[in-house]
């Protein structure tokens, strides 16, 4: 963006910015309540449906899918153009419910598939804000988003904390920042591949989490990427925009009557 760009920028409003961010944000929690509500489980005890011996292995399966999938949504950017948001939706729980219908070994085949179409997804999402996602330090932001927590997350306002973290040329390398986000990934993917192993429900479970986790991340990439450009327009320091957001997302809901 051209100075005389930034120059033409109307007057922001920060509260009004600040109010449609959190309102992305609770958007995206909500979600994950559809899949709790479809599999009749508690999102903390997920995991344990899962075999040791896929548990044991999920942060390196984790760290692997998020590799592939940098590669492979970098490399077809000059090839397909990005989607509607509804579309990468439409695509990744079309493929959760095929990954769900065989199981737990094609859900975990089918885990670097998603993973990819959601970082691309996210770089789809960096551009319609005006990055540029071949930019290395925006394509280490378009990761960082997957430092988030899943849908499936109960703790409202309490993921806000990887708004805080500034990625820049200087800091961590692609290969150190996937090592750093993985192990949290890996907890938000076990959820999603237990929920597949739900019997007689594995499809419809696939479908309902890759929704979830879709509609999830593009809903918190528009948040980061919203709050960096509130933050390049407004001229405030991000760690108070970021608070600012965090006090409107945990702020109760005042009910009348």
């Amino acid at each position: 963006m051209t100075a005389e760009t930034e120059m033409s920028l109307p007057t922001v409003s920060v509260d009004a910015e600040i109010a449609a961010l959190a309102k992305r944000y609770r958007a995206a929690n909500s979600v994950g309540m559809q899949v709790l509500n479809l599999i009749g489980g508690q999102a903390e005890n997920l995991l344990e449906r899962l075999p040791d011996r896929v548990k044991d292995q999920l942060e390196g399966a984790t760290a692997r899918a998020l590799e592939v999938a940098m590669r492979a949504a970098q490399g077809s950017r000059g090839v397909v153009p990005d989607q509607k948001g509804w579309l990468n939706t439409a695509l990744a729980t079309a493929m959760g419910a095929a990954g769900g219908a065989g199981g737990l070994p094609s859900a975990l085949a089918e885990l670097p598939v998603t993973t990819t179409v959601l970082l691309r997804s996210i770089q789809g999402i960096a551009a319609e804000h005006g990055y540029d996602p071949q930019d290395p330090e925006i394509a280490k932001e378009c990761l960082t988003v997957f430092a988030s927590a899943g849908p499936l997350a109960q703790d409202d306002g309490a993921d806000l904390g990887f708004l805080s973290a500034r990625v820049t040329l200087t800091g961590a390398t692609v290969h150190g920042l996937i090592n750093r986000i993985a192990p949290r990934l890996a907890t938000v993917m076990g959820q999603k591949l237990a929920t597949q192993t739900v019997p007689l429900l594995g499809a419809a479970a696939g479908a309902a989490t890759n929704y979830a986790y879709t509609s999830y991340y593009q809903q918190m990439a528009h948040v980061h990427f919203g709050l960096r450009t509130l933050v390049r327009r407004s001229g405030q320091p991000r760690e108070e925009l970021v608070e600012a957001l965090r006090v409107a997302v945990t702020r109760p809901k005042v009910k009348i009557g």
